[in-house]
């Protein structure tokens, strides 16, 4: 029986669909908090339409959600939500508890190109430049941010990276979506600022309280994905930039940079942890479109 969910992954049938893919995929939380938000929206829509079973739920059915949903959210929120309800109904077809995914002739919105984000290897500098190395934090600080920009992982895999994973000849193993591990090439620099931070401020900040983790918070308990966020604003605010930065945009520039040196496509993506090549390509757009910035801007003829 169909019941609107008061909270995600009530729904039996949508918790079991979360426990498989966090077994076999894999699943970050956050991941499975995301799915189960938008399953447990899409289960009160049908409910409302007097929808007592997942099998009863029809093409026509799946497409006034989708209309639904075009008069409140961007392109890009509801393809994401269409393709947790997609992914569902796969789920429950394997299971045998629908005869038919009605998703399947639904055609995704086509999502508009934004390109990402990035720094000039001029601003690069100035924020790299910007903690105080004098203190433990400002070591710990400047570590972070060298080796965001020098490997372009994420935050979510730089927080969780443990002692053990720092491998000598300058690389990391690092632990990535669906917990699928790659070794990542740490540049000199950054490779410097590591040590500098595991010899002379790491010992400061942690406490009695043991953790293997590599960066730690000012209590000495492991550093969380808000803790870099907020690393990143204190930095951006020291540096004086005019502009708002998240982590993310480390990674963006990294790739960027690299594509803009000669770098690969190929090797980009294997970097940076793509499993599809596509993702990847957004980044020769980004270059693209920066070097004929740069062009019209040097050129005296442009």
């Amino acid at each position: 029986m169909l019941k609107a969910p008061a909270a995600p992954g009530s729904d039996p049938d949508v918790a079991g669909f979360l426990r498989s893919l966090e077994g076999e995929r894999g699943a970050s939380p956050h991941t499975l908090v995301a799915y189960g938000r938008d399953l447990a929206q899409f289960a009160r829509f049908v409910h409302d339409q007097g929808i007592t079973a997942w099998a009863q739920v029809t093409p026509p059915l799946a497409r006034r959600y989708v209309a639904s949903l075009s008069r409140r959210y961007a392109r890009s929120a509801i393809a994401r939500q269409l393709s947790a309800v997609r992914t569902f109904f796969r789920f429950l077809y394997r299971e045998g508890k629908v005869s038919v995914n009605p998703l399947v002739l639904i055609s995704t919105p086509r999502r508009q190109r934004r390109l990402p984000a990035f720094l000039t290897p001029e601003e690069v500098k100035i924020v790299l430049g910007a903690p105080d190395t004098s203190t433990a934090r400002g070591r710990r600080d400047r570590a972070i941010l060298e080796l965001l920009y020098a490997t372009g992982m994420r935050v979510a895999e730089l927080v969780a990276l443990r002692l053990q994973d720092v491998q000598d000849g300058g690389e990391l193993r690092v632990t990535g979506k669906g917990r699928k591990e790659r070794v990542v090439l740490v540049a000199d620099a950054a490779v410097a600022a590591l040590r500098h931070y595991l010899r002379d401020g790491r010992p400061q900040l942690v406490t009695r309280r043991s953790t293997d983790a590599v960066f730690v918070n000012a209590r000495g308990g492991s550093l969380s994905d808000r803790g870099v966020r907020v690393i990143l604003d204190r930095t951006i605010h020291r540096a004086a930039l005019a502009r708002r930065i998240s982590p993310h945009v480390l990674r963006h520039t990294f790739a960027t940079h690299l594509l803009d040196g000669g770098a690969d496509l190929r090797v980009v993506q294997e970097l940076l942890g793509h499993v599809d090549l596509a993702t990847t390509q957004i980044y020769t757009h980004v270059s693209r479109d920066w070097l004929k910035r740069v062009y019209d801007k040097a050129h005296p003829r442009a």
